[in-house]
C-alpha cells in the first residue's frame, strides 16, 4: 500500500472514529433526556392523582362530619339501638376507606399548635406555648398535603 493511500485511509479512519464518538455522545444525551422526560411525567401523574384524590375526599368530608356530629348527640335511650350501631358502622367504614387511600386524620387534642395543620378558632390564656385543647372539626392530610386543616381551640400556657 502506498504511503498516500495509507495516509488517506488513516485520516478516513480517524474521521469516522470522531463521527462515531459524536453520534454516541448525542445518543447518550437523547437517552438521558428521554429518561428525564419519563421521570417528570411519572412525577406529574402522581401529583395529579394526589390532587384529584384530595379534591374528591375534601368534597366528601362534610358527610363524615355530619355522621360524627349525629353520633355525638345520640339520646341515652338509643345508645344500644341497631340503627345507631349501623351509623357507627358507616363511620368506621368511611374512616377505613380514607386510611386505605392514605388519608390520615390530623392529631389535635394535647398536641402543640401547628399553624400548618391546625386552624385556631380561639386561644385562651397567657404564655408562650400553645396546646390544642379541643377539636371542633377534624382535619386530614394525604402524604404531606393538607386536605383540610383541623379547626381547634388553643390554650396558652
Amino acid at each position: 500500500m502506498s504511503k498516500v493511500k495509507k495516509q488517506n485511509h488513516d485520516e478516513l479512519h480517524e474521521e469516522l472514529a470522531r463521527e462515531v464518538a459524536t453520534l454516541t455522545e448525542a445518543l447518550q444525551r437523547e437517552r438521558a433526556d428521554a429518561t428525564n422526560i419519563r421521570r417528570r411525567h411519572d412525577e406529574q401523574i402522581a401529583q395529579l392523582r394526589t390532587t384529584i384524590k384530595a379534591s374528591v375526599i375534601e368534597e366528601m368530608l362534610p358527610a363524615l362530619d355530619n355522621f360524627e356530629r349525629a353520633l355525638k348527640h345520640v339520646p341515652a335511650d338509643l345508645e344500644g339501638n341497631d340503627y345507631i350501631k349501623g351509623v357507627q358502622g358507616v363511620v368506621k367504614q368511611f374512616e377505613s376507606t380514607l386510611k386505605d387511600l392514605g388519608v390520615e386524620r390530623i392529631k389535635t387534642i394535647g398536641e402543640t399548635f401547628n399553624p400548618n395543620i391546625h386552624e385556631a378558632v380561639s386561644a385562651d390564656g397567657d404564655g408562650d406555648t400553645e396546646t390544642v385543647s379541643e377539636e371542633l372539626q377534624a382535619g386530614y392530610v394525604v402524604g404531606d398535603r393538607v386536605i383540610r386543616h383541623a379547626m381547634v381551640r388553643v390554650v396558652r400556657g
